[in-house]
């Protein structure tokens, strides 16, 4: 299932910002949401992490 581009860019923007894994609204995910890390490692999210 891929992500509507427009929302992927979004996050991403979202994710640059933020030091640990959040969803497309810019919430912090629970580590026990395996679906939403799922696929927040699939779209490659996960790269743009801030350190």
């Amino acid at each position: 299932m891929a992500l509507d581009p427009s929302i992927k860019k979004s996050w991403i923007e979202l994710q640059k910002k933020s030091d640990a894994p959040i969803n497309a609204i810019g919430i912090r995910i629970d580590p026990k949401d395996e679906f939403t890390l799922r696929v927040w490692r699939d779209e490659g999210i996960d790269q743009f992490v801030r350190k």
